[in-house]
C-alpha cells in the first residue's frame, strides 16, 4: 500500500513540475501573464476616460506585450484615437489595430 501511494505521489510530482507554468500559448511565465493583463486593464481604462472612444465596443488583448484591438468604432477618428490611447500605456511594444469602422 505504501508504495503504491509513493508511486502515485512521484507520478502526481513528475507531471506537475514537466508541465510548467505557461498560462497561454505563446506566453512563457505566469509574471508575463500579469503584465499583458495589466497592460490590457490600462488600455481599457483610458478609453474608458476618453469621451471620444467607446471602451464597451472595442475588445483589448495583450499578448507579450503587443496589444491587439477588435471590435467596431462609428469613425474613422475613433479607430486612429484608441490606436493613440493603446500606445501611451507604459510597456506596450506593439499595437494591431483590427478595429473595423462602421459607417451608418
Amino acid at each position: 500500500m505504501k508504495k503504491i501511494l509513493l508511486v502515485s505521489m512521484l507520478a502526481i510530482a513528475a507531471v506537475a513540475t514537466t508541465t510548467g507554468c505557461a498560462v497561454r500559448s505563446g506566453q512563457s511565465t505566469v509574471g508575463q501573464y500579469v503584465d499583458d493583463a495589466t497592460i490590457s486593464t490600462r488600455v481599457k481604462a483610458r478609453m474608458a476616460e476618453d469621451p471620444a472612444v467607446s471602451a464597451m465596443r472595442i475588445q483589448v488583448e495583450t499578448l507579450n506585450g503587443t496589444v491587439q484591438l477588435a471590435g467596431f468604432a462609428a469613425s474613422q477618428a475613433e479607430k486612429d484615437k484608441a490606436g493613440q490611447l493603446a500606445r501611451g500605456v507604459p510597456d506596450v511594444k506593439d499595437v494591431r489595430n483590427n478595429i473595423v469602422v462602421r459607417t451608418p
